[in-house]
């Protein structure tokens, strides 16, 4: 038997495009830019696990716990276009975004 560790899998095609305090306004993925609607409300928050719960290494000087960025964002290929939501995620000190989870918004 193999066991592998799960984790979510990365986009390597995934780049987001940020206003200056950090917030997404657009996101490139499958060959698609995707537009934040600006007529909806982004939510951010962060959180912390235990790098042994979260198979992740921390990085120095944060002892044992490993912080990790996350945005939910509505997002629209065109100003016709469904809104769909797209949770993004940020690990500590590094420019790489990881795609959570997509889904349709309602």
């Amino acid at each position: 038997m193999t066991l592998a560790p799960e984790a979510p899998t990365q986009t390597h095609d995934l780049q987001v495009r940020t206003d200056a305090e950090g917030k997404p306004l657009a996101i490139r993925h499958d060959g698609r830019i995707w537009v934040v609607d600006p007529d909806t409300e982004s939510q951010h928050w962060s959180g912390s696990d235990a790098h042994w719960d979260s198979r992740r290494t921390p990085f120095v000087g944060h002892g044992g716990q490993v912080s990790t960025e996350y945005w939910r964002v509505q997002v629209r290929l065109g100003s016709t276009s469904a809104l769909r939501t797209f949770t993004l995620r940020r690990e500590p000190l590094s420019p790489l975004w990881f795609l959570e989870h997509v889904s349709d918004s309602d």
